[in-house]
């Protein structure tokens, strides 16, 4: 046993060292996950005092230094007001998604206000760990909401965290680069995009990210990385009614790249991009051409 102050100290160091850039937020994670409380529960209990860790928080700390994603060893990912259950074989959602959320959500409250008898329609292409999907039913309960995930890990993540949310979500295992969801041809109100986007070729720089993330989430299937992304809104044109909106993640780099090419198909108007809370561009925008 540990002292815990002492303890999460020497793990932050440990991680610090290992070239984890949130070492401090990281080694209080993995504390609260053997201690079976919140995050701030730790850092209340390092200021008091007088309790200690297991000696699986030191297995736990190597593994993290060994850069095995803190979300794989917890089991959880927090994203805006839910936890949700991930580990391997599925896209840990990353915090710079949820301003595509909040894209959404915009949108949804726009067409809500138009005071139409149906409801709104959200349908969630590359589902993964139903981030996204999830967010927005549990955020706007009203709003119809279909996700898409080809991945059959991937997929069983995003049943498991809508049933235990209890969020009325239908998933559907399937290739978004096909048509879908055909009773909703031109009926729908957004479609949400987070797909595989890295050029094919590039390796990413984090080992959390290059040795853990399932490939089929990473590489958009050209030599830019945009094939897979172009093939999904192309199938998102056909669920849009006129009008519809289309919000698509991105890598960094695409921040011109994607909105010029979308802009050239004719399907879109009023292409536009917009970035993450980081100050990186990060999601295209674009409506439906009548």
């Amino acid at each position: 046993m540990t002292d815990l102050r002492d303890g999460v100290r020497a793990a932050t160091a440990r991680l610090r060292d290992a070239g984890v850039a949130s070492a401090d937020v990281d080694a209080v994670e993995l504390a609260a996950h053997v201690l079976g409380v919140e995050a701030s529960e730790v850092r209340r209990l390092m200021v008091l005092g007088g309790r200690t860790l297991p000696g699986a928080y030191a297995v736990l700390v190597d593994e993290r230094a060994a850069r095995v994603p803190l979300q794989h060893l917890t089991g959880r990912a927090h994203f805006r007001r839910l936890t949700l259950s991930v580990g391997p074989g599925v896209f840990v959602p990353r915090p710079e998604t949820e301003v595509l959320v909040d894209l959404a959500l915009v949108e949804v409250d726009r067409v809500q206000s138009l005071d139409r008898p149906q409801p709104v329609r959200v349908v969630d292409l590359c589902s993964g760990s139903g981030a996204i999907a999830l967010s927005v039913k549990d955020e706007r309960p009203d709003t119809e909401v279909r996700g898409l995930e080809l991945s059959p890990d991937a997929y069983a993540w995003a049943v498991a965290n809508r049933d235990r949310l209890g969020l009325d979500v239908d998933l559907v295992q399937g290739d978004a680069t096909r048509p879908c969801f055909e009773d909703w041809t031109n009926a729908v109100d957004v479609v949400t995009i987070n797909p595989p986007y890295i050029p094919v070729g590039a390796v990413p720089l984090d080992p959390e990210v290059r040795d853990h993330d399932p490939e089929l989430a990473l590489y958009g299937g050209s030599e830019d990385g945009l094939g897979i992304p172009l093939a999904v809104a192309k199938v998102a044109a056909g669920l849009l009614r006129p009008g519809g909106l289309v919000l698509i993640e991105h890598a960094d780099s695409q921040g011109e790249s994607l909105p010029a090419r979308l802009g050239r198909t004719g399907e879109w108007v009023e292409v536009s991009d917009h970035l993450d809370l980081g100050g990186r561009p990060r999601v295209t925008r674009a409506s439906r051409a009548d």
